[in-house]
């Protein structure tokens, strides 16, 4: 199911670290280079209200609220799967016009279980685009299971994650992305 080639990273974080402001600033420097991030990030991982539970498209800047409110007496999770799915959906159609690399928000319960955003992590691969996905440390050998060990780890930290894509982007080069020439100024 997944690529030997580590196009898929965990960017593993502890309890006191933002790996939402990582993706987030890393998309958005992807983004303004030229590349084609696509994905979903949340953002108020610092709150612990989970009323302010709310996610970022990378692709769009559009806010999402991923909170559902069950009223004062409910329990359980109160994340709004459906809006959650919803912005999969609009992922997904992202993926299959062409991307550079899919950031998935979390490895979380939903995605452990092959539900949530865990499909996009295939599609993304078999049309060869790289994903990186947070994943908590107390999750990360539940993450190794699910992928059957193929996925790179990397410190919750930008010069991380820089450095696996930057191994990926050589790799992958697109000389027209990088030469900044026409198609055939290139060919002459």
């Amino acid at each position: 199911m997944f690529d030997s080639q580590c196009d898929l990273a965990a960017l593993v974080y502890e309890r006191d670290e933002d790996p939402d402001r990582i993706l987030r600033d890393f998309a958005s420097d992807l983004n303004r280079r030229g590349y084609r991030a696509v994905g979903l990030v949340q953002l108020g991982h610092d709150r612990p209200d989970t009323q302010q539970l709310s996610a970022l498209l990378v692709h769009t800047g559009e806010r999402l609220s991923l909170f559902q409110d069950l009223g004062t007496w409910a329990k359980g999770c109160r994340m709004d799967v459906g809006q959650l799915l919803q912005a999969a959906g609009q992922i997904a159609e992202e993926i299959d016009q062409g991307a550079d690399v899919v950031i998935v928000n979390r490895f979380g319960r939903q995605e452990r279980e092959g539900k949530g955003l865990a499909y996009l992590i295939e599609r993304a691969l078999s049309v060869d685009i790289p994903v990186v996905i947070a994943v908590p440390s107390h999750r990360f050998a539940d993450w190794i299971k699910f992928v059957d060990g193929m996925s790179v780890k990397l410190h919750c930290n930008r010069d991380s994650l820089d450095a696996w894509w930057n191994a990926l982007s050589s790799r992958n080069a697109d000389p027209m992305r990088l030469s900044g020439h026409t198609v055939c100024e290139v060919l002459k």
